[in-house]
């Protein structure tokens, strides 16, 4: 069980949601890698990948591993900012750019040409975008509701 080391701030469950957001789709990163082919067929990898996976390559599940790997870092971050366990280094920093980047995973997914991969259908892009969206959002109002509180320096 998680145990909070500060007060509240009122960013806290929006950090809070974030983390188990980016957990979540940790979490959909690993199970791509034990559903094989289809799975990544189904969560839009695009098709060399799943051929890959198809015929025995350690590509995609290295891929999907690595992925869920950053996505378990960022929802330490994101954990860390609402007040759950140590404060991590570069806090502040850290949860700035996790949002910057899933926002700006979202607006290229919405551009036309803003991600260039044949391989990925309309539909995929346009859910895709929408459900990084919503991560982006809710990691940028916990890290701006929570600014002043991420502000103030731990006592040692």
């Amino acid at each position: 069980m998680m145990t909070r080391r500060t007060p509240r701030s009122p960013g806290s469950r929006w950090l809070f949601a974030g983390g188990m957001l980016s957990l979540a789709a940790a979490a959909i990163h690993l199970a791509t890698i034990v559903g094989g082919d289809d799975w990544y067929r189904f969560f839009g990898a695009g098709e060399a990948i799943a051929r890959a996976a198809e015929r025995g390559s350690a590509v995609p599940g290295l891929l999907a591993a690595g992925i869920a790997a950053l996505l378990a870092v960022w929802a330490a971050f994101a954990f860390s900012g609402a007040g759950y366990g140590r404060r991590l280094p570069l806090l502040r920093t850290a949860l700035v750019l996790i949002s910057a980047i899933y926002l700006a995973r979202a607006i290229a997914g919405f551009v036309p040409g803003g991600l260039r991969r044949p391989d990925l259908s309309a539909a995929f892009l346009f859910w895709s975008s929408l459900i990084v969206l919503l991560y982006g959002l809710v990691h940028a109002i916990g890290t701006w509701r929570a600014w002043p509180a991420l502000s103030k320096k731990e006592p040692a």
